[in-house]
């Protein structure tokens, strides 16, 4: 290649012939002629060099855009994949749908069976249970919102004062209580009525988590570390069964706090153990008060009608023995939506404890195993994310707030088909009042506030 010819190629194609001039061996196969690179970059030969060199800025300036464009089009898509990626809001929308489809069933079934007893006892005003119950529930869930955007971590501090508060408002049934039916379990303020078993259950949940955090798991396999663990539901248990008289709700709290500690505990034939004791002293109670001994009691009615309802159909069998009838009467697919015949005066409080054998007896077999299905879809919902909690906290809190649930479903339903007997345990979130509504959305806040964490963390935000 000539002097004149090598002063036309550019900086880059000079550089190349001279390495090829002073490497032979790279040339393999490769011409470096000037027709050569001319034809690679499509152009005469007989260009002159200042077409050369404007072609050549053109091309440089449309290739310096294209590699922009390029180099935009893969980070934008990247950042549009991590978007779709990333969870919105880092809220369990499946979990408040399951909520508000319980809470919703709860109002409907609640206006269905309450009506024609609302209408006697007030005055022809067939709503006036509903209408309470669906105020209580709109508050519950403004409460439960507002719960689930508050870092759960917060409750750790205020966890012993709400302890001694709640056990200090059953102490005051005692002196300030108001009697229903026979039992004096409610406290009065202005026109609210508050009982505080209610709250003696969300508050052991809040400090029986603080202590399993704050125990190593060494600790809690001795019988020393047991107890202490135990000691707030133990107290309140005992505080609520002697104040109140109220074996049902003191039933609950000691079995949240039992499970707790059974799920956060790496020994179980304790438990074991101890379950097995009180199934044990559970049917040492039944034979004294079926053979007479012991003092009597409306337990030992109460027990005795489990055994044989029909022979106790005028007093303490009545209730059960109505119950069984409603859920056999109602068959398959029930009798529809606002049909029951025993909700009028047959069931007593239908509205209340009994609720499910109305159930039963207007949708049938079929809306009873829904809501079962129902409930074990949410207790599921609230395993997995106490399964998944970014600690040891938030985990117990879960775990004690899906026990309550299941324990109360699992007691009611018993209750009503007679397989226990009777005693006074609502269906969580259909049964009638408006404390227990309240305080079980509050307590689902607390859960969403676990599973907003857990999808906070893993959407990287602080």
């Amino acid at each position: 290649m000539t002097e004149l010819q090598t002063a036309r190629l550019t900086t880059a194609q000079r550089r190349k012939v001279r390495a090829d001039r002073n490497y032979p061996e790279r040339r393999s196969g490769r011409s470096t002629g000037r027709a050569t690179l001319e034809r690679k970059l499509n152009r005469p030969s007989g260009t002159n060099l200042p077409e050369r060199r404007a072609d050549r800025q053109s091309g440089n300036r449309d290739l310096r855009r294209s590699g922009r464009r390029s180099a935009g089009r893969p980070a934008r898509a990247h950042l549009v994949s991590e978007r779709k990626r990333r969870p919105s809001a880092a809220q369990d929308y499946s979990l408040y749908l399951i909520i508000i489809f319980l809470v919703a069933f709860g109002l409907i079934m609640l206006l269905s069976t309450s009506s024609y007893a609302s209408a006697l006892d007030h005055h022809g005003d067939s709503f006036y249970y509903f209408r309470h119950q669906a105020g209580t529930t709109a508050a519950g869930l403004v409460l439960m919102v507002i719960v689930a955007n508050i870092d759960y971590h917060r409750w750790k501090k205020i966890a012993g004062l709400a302890y001694a508060g709640s056990a200090v408002l059953v102490a005051l049934v005692s002196v300030v209580g108001v009697t229903r039916n026979g039992a004096k379990r409610w406290i009065y303020l202005g026109p609210i009525s508050i009982q505080p078993a209610e709250i003696s259950k969300i508050t052991v949940i809040l400090l029986t988590a603080v202590i399993l955090e704050r125990m190593r798991s060494a600790d809690l396999g001795t019988l020393k570390g047991m107890f202490k663990a135990i000691a707030p539901a133990a107290l309140q248990a005992a505080l609520i069964y002697k104040i109140t008289n109220n074996l049902s709700s003191a039933i609950i709290v000691a079995s949240i706090g039992m499970g707790m500690i059974f799920i956060a505990s790496r020994k179980y034939w304790p438990y074991f153990l101890l379950a097995g004791g009180v199934v044990l002293l559970a049917a040492a109670a039944v034979y004294m008060a079926l053979h007479g001994i012991g003092p009597a009691g409306f337990r030992k009615g109460r027990l005795k009608a489990w055994v044989d309802p029909a022979a106790y159909a005028d007093g303490v069998g009545f209730q059960t023995l109505q119950a069984l009838y409603g859920i056999g009467s109602g068959g398959i697919f029930g009798k529809g939506l606002g049909q029951s015949m025993q909700k009028l005066g047959y069931i007593p409080e239908a509205q209340n404890d009994m609720i499910f054998s109305i159930i039963c007896e207007e949708l049938g077999l079929f809306g009873a195993v829904s809501i079962i299905i129902m409930f074990v879809i949410l207790c599921w919902r609230i395993m997995i994310i106490a399964g998944n909690a970014s600690d040891m906290f938030g985990g117990m809190i879960a775990s004690g707030v899906m026990i309550q649930i299941a324990v109360q479903v699992i007691l009611n339903i018993a209750v009503v088909t007679n397989t226990i007997p009777n005693t006074g345990i609502s269906l969580p979130f259909i049964s009638y009042g408006g404390t227990s509504v309240l305080l079980l959305l509050a307590e689902m806040g607390l859960v969403l506030s676990v599973s907003r964490s857990i999808r906070r963390k893993a959407a990287g935000e602080t």
